[in-house]
């Protein structure tokens, strides 16, 4: 009681003007966030960029959250010019995995993955080491949930790996690489729009998304080349990754998928195709790893024609809505989701700049972030939770092509 006492005379001293201080007085602890980009080889001579011409990034770039407003204050750089264009943090909040999409360092014909540290006080970076992908141009970094396994697709070199993650936060060598095969899709999406030209990678195998199920039962990743969804089957005791009995769903050819969200409820995932310019709705049985299609709908507003290439999706936490990226028509499209995980089309959003390659919610949902790639900058908006529209804040952030950005909330 008397402690209780005492805070209590010290908060009236406080509320009074006295010089008195609360130990909670001192600085909240940040809301961070991390912009991956594409980069100029300034730093890493060795590498060659896979993203031409050579990207106006400088490495990851560190930024301060105004949790209220939105706004972005510059808190540091590594500097990277193997252009981390995706980035990966842990549960624990502890370590930063990026995915170096170059597509050889050296004589090589492999990209990297980057290890670092997060000091817990100010969000500052410090690498821990940098292994080999499994191949080429790596797209896509995720953890397992187990937090023993990296899971990285290589777009260029149409490959998924799997990197065990060391007691001190490290990468270890992959110990499992699967390389996707089979009949690539044709030049023309069965969906695009009237009058697409939209072409990007029905050239060959591009797996562009590697990511775990809720369970970590089973790893699923995409080939935008095949036009195939993968389930395989995650041992965690070994990393290894083994074909179950529904290891492959086929999408529309020539639609290209390219990434996916899973609903919370795990029973619903929703893949988005980048070049038919479509959101599939598909049923999972987690039990057996089973994918099957029940929904397919365009990303774009109705009555569009012309090119178009898709970039993200993403189901807010509430699983009330899903928002999916365009490219060329440079926006964000809003979908209601029914009773039963379908989706009705809301609102289509203007991005505010050029080829929007991927966006993201600040942890409390409230807050969008779309990375502008040939815009150089970065778009804020708000969310509005109960209807899930979107609503520009007259904010931008200078950042040269952005292709990632993840959060790191410090004061949790």
């Amino acid at each position: 009681m008397k402690c209780l006492v005492n805070a209590g005379l010290l908060l009236s001293l406080t509320l009074l003007g006295g010089d008195v201080r609360l130990a909670a007085d001192e600085p909240e602890r940040p809301l961070v966030a991390y912009v991956g980009t594409f980069s100029s080889p300034l730093h890493d001579p060795l590498p060659t960029q896979v993203d031409l011409p050579e990207g106006n990034g400088r490495g990851i770039h560190i930024f301060y959250v105004d949790r209220t407003t939105g706004n972005l204050t510059p808190a540091g750089e590594f500097p990277l010019g193997t252009s981390p264009s995706h980035l990966a943090v842990n549960a624990a909040g502890t370590r930063l995995y990026s995915a170096n999409e170059t597509d050889h360092v050296g004589p090589d014909k492999h990209g990297t993955i980057s290890s670092f540290a997060i000091d817990p006080a100010d969000g500052s970076l410090k690498q821990l080491n940098t292994v080999g992908s499994g191949g080429a141009g790596p797209t896509y970094v995720s953890l397992h949930p187990s937090g023993r396994y990296l899971l990285v697709a290589n777009y260029f070199g149409g490959s998924v790996a799997v990197l065990p993650v060391e007691e001190d936060g490290s990468l270890g060598e992959a110990v499992d690489v699967k390389n996707d095969a089979g009949e690539i899709g044709p030049t023309k999406a069965t969906n695009a729009p009237e009058g697409s030209f939209a072409f990007s990678g029905h050239d060959r195998t591009h797996a562009h998304m590697i990511q775990s199920d809720p369970s970590g039962q089973y790893v699923l990743h995409v080939d935008l080349g095949l036009d195939r969804i993968f389930v395989w089957r995650f041992d965690a005791s070994t990393g290894k990754l083994t074909a179950g009995e529904h290891h492959e769903v086929a999408l529309p050819p020539g639609d290209g998928p390219r990434h996916f969200s899973f609903h919370p409820n795990g029973r619903w995932l929703y893949s988005i195709q980048e070049e038919g310019s479509t959101i599939v709705l598909l049923d999972y049985d987690a039990k057996r790893g089973k994918l099957t299609q029940r929904q397919t709908l365009s990303s774009l507003p109705p009555g569009y024609a012309g090119s178009n290439f898709c970039s993200e999706i993403l189901v807010s936490d509430d699983g009330k809505f899903v928002y999916a990226g365009n490219r060329l028509h440079d926006s964000i499209s809003v979908f209601a989701v029914g009773a039963e995980g379908e989706l009705a089309f809301i609102e289509n959003q203007w991005t505010r700049g050029d080829y929007p390659r991927s966006f993201e919610f600040t942890p409390s949902g409230d807050l969008l972030y779309s990375c502008n790639q040939r815009a150089d900058n970065l778009a804020i908006f708000k969310v509005d939770t109960n209807s899930g529209m979107l609503y520009f804040t007259e904010q931008y952030v200078p950042v040269g092509n952005p292709s990632c950005i993840v959060f790191l909330d410090l004061a949790k």
